[in-house]
């Protein structure tokens, strides 16, 4: 349970031993009509009686003031083809956060973040590591040419950072992966981060990036005049080669790109290890453009379109992925990468968008996202984080806090490893529908209702299960509207979704029935399980 202030060495030749999140490419969905399958009651068997009901907060005061259509949700036994990872959900840090002293099993506020996302991959990547950061494992001082700022300073890494991270994964049960300098050309030097990697960090080292966003690398940025995918091919070829001879079972992911046109030179770029595509995106980037659609606005961010958008977007990189047998992951991502703040930043709307789009994003066959985020303090810091250290800017505790959009990770990663089931949707406005098949051979409902909390009237649900379920549970988010900042809760408090076990079931759940009704509270993410 989380408050919202609370706080081995194996060979670098030796197996990683990878959380289940590594299968090749996976099918893309595509919408199928489905019909409930009746099952045919057994007369002798006897149901439970149900011990508690879930207390669900009503509507607000006056509603209901907007209708919402009834919503009919048929789930079939099929499988859409796609899964969730017991480790999909992850935080995206910058590299030099490898050299913070925060990140350590000795910091309990940090573990416990951790523990909440259930077992979360840290990346370790972003702008930082081809400007402001320098791997040593010989203790080399940082070059001069290194310059930084206060917010974002020149950091250098070693093995004791990597042993101290260590330490914090397994206190954690979480994983990591880690990006290598290709800003500064010098593949022995990768290749000696990736040894100690593999040597230090064991199975916990899910993959290793080269470079982060080379698209962007032109123009007297990292490279002088043009910077295209062929120079980047031919640079990450030799990273990759010299990373095999000391870390050949590390997976190489890339091209980290905002760029689909690196995809295709990626897939088909030669390599001895396990390889990753990956690529990066934030749905609103209108900073400055005006082009409204792409505005960060708490409009565009909880519209249909944007729910559409994002599954055209990703399912283009997945079709690629599967082609060429291999994973397809996101890891970094956020509403929006403009900086500073705006409209949607650090609100309960933006967990309800980060549930809605970590689930879409997997069944669309996206197989392991990561929310980019800071180390920087609450105060002054990056605004969408989804954690913040607590203490004045640029001074940190070292007690790590979270945000909104944590508890909508939070909810999401607490539903485990599944596939995703075909299913058919009719009304319910703007409360959106997975169906997962437990490892179990249970039923995981989850609703993300991003209908108005503050004006909208209650959703009526008829679920028609696959099946004729015995016992159900339930844990639901909830926030008093879109804009708030403070106040969200998992089943009435802020911390993370309390085990299975503990959890009551539905209101109104019927057991031996294999329909149920029941009504969800507009602004709510809604996670139901049946066992059948």
């Amino acid at each position: 349970m989380i408050s919202g202030g609370a706080a081995a060495v194996v060979l670098a030749a030796s197996a990683v031993v990878l959380p289940p999140m590594f299968d090749g490419g996976s099918e893309v969905p595509e919408p199928t009509a489905v019909t409930q399958v009746v099952v045919t009651p057994d007369p002798t068997k006897t149901y439970p009686p149900v011990s508690s009901f879930y207390d669900q907060a009503g509507p607000p005061a006056g509603s209901p003031l907007t209708a919402v259509d009834s919503q009919t949700l048929t789930i079939s036994k099929d499988e859409v083809g796609t899964s969730l990872s017991t480790s999909q959900i992850g935080i995206s840090l910058e590299a030099t956060d490898l050299a913070d002293p925060n990140l350590s099993a000795d910091n309990v506020s940090m573990v416990e973040v951790l523990k909440g996302l259930h077992q979360p991959v840290i990346r370790f990547g972003g702008n930082a590591v081809d400007r402001r950061f320098f791997w040593t494992s010989t203790g080399e001082p940082i070059p001069a040419d290194y310059t930084g700022d206060k917010a974002h300073p020149v950091r250098s890494a070693g093995p004791d950072d990597l042993k101290r991270i260590k330490g914090m994964l397994d206190a954690a049960d979480a994983y990591a992966s880690l990006s290598v300098d290709l800003g500064h050309f010098d593949p022995a030097r990768a290749a000696d981060m990736a040894k100690f990697g593999a040597e230090i960090l064991g199975d916990r080292l899910v993959a290793i990036t080269i470079g982060n966003e080379p698209n962007g690398f032109g123009d007297g940025d990292r490279r002088q005049g043009e910077y295209t995918a062929a120079d980047f091919i031919k640079e990450a070829q030799a990273y990759a080669d010299a990373m095999y001879e000391v870390a050949p079972n590390v997976p190489i992911s890339g091209p980290g790109t905002y760029a689909a046109d690196w995809v295709t030179p990626w897939v088909e770029m030669p390599m001895k290890q396990k390889k990753i595509l990956t690529f990066h995106h934030y749905p609103l980037t209108g900073c400055n453009t005006g082009a409204g659609a792409d505005q960060p606005t708490m409009a565009n961010l909880l519209s249909t379109n944007m729910h559409e958008r994002s599954i055209d977007y990703n399912k283009t990189f997945v079709e690629k992925g599967n082609a060429a047998g291999i994973p397809t992951w996101i890891p970094e991502t956020g509403i929006s990468a403009c900086t500073g703040s705006n409209e949607t930043t650090k609100t309960y709307a933006s967990a309800l968008w980060a549930a809605d789009y970590a689930l879409n994003a997997a069944q669309t066959g996206i197989q392991q996202t990561d929310f980019h985020s800071s180390m920087i303090t609450c105060k002054g810091g990056p605004p969408m984080s989804v954690v913040c250290a607590e203490g004045e800017y640029l001074q940190p505790t070292g007690v790590m806090n979270v945000r909104a959009n944590y508890y909508g990770l939070s909810m999401v990663s607490s539903i485990g490893a599944g596939k995703f089931l075909k299913s058919s949707n009719e009304g319910g406005g703007l409360n959106y529908a997975y169906a997962i098949q437990q490892e179990d051979g249970s039923t995981t409902v989850a609703f993300v209702n991003e209908n108005n909390p503050e004006t909208a009237a209650q959703t009526k649900v008829t679920l028609k299960l696959p099946d004729i379920p015995a016992t159900a549970t339930m844990t639901q988010m909830t926030g008093s509207s879109y804009a708030a900042e403070d106040g969200v809760n998992i089943d009435g408090a802020p911390a993370a979704p309390p085990a299975q076990a503990d959890r009551p079931a539905p209101m109104d759940f019927k057991p031996g029935e294999q329909t149920q009704t029941f009504s969800l509270t507009a602004g709510t993410v809604t996670i139901m399980n049946f066992k059948y």
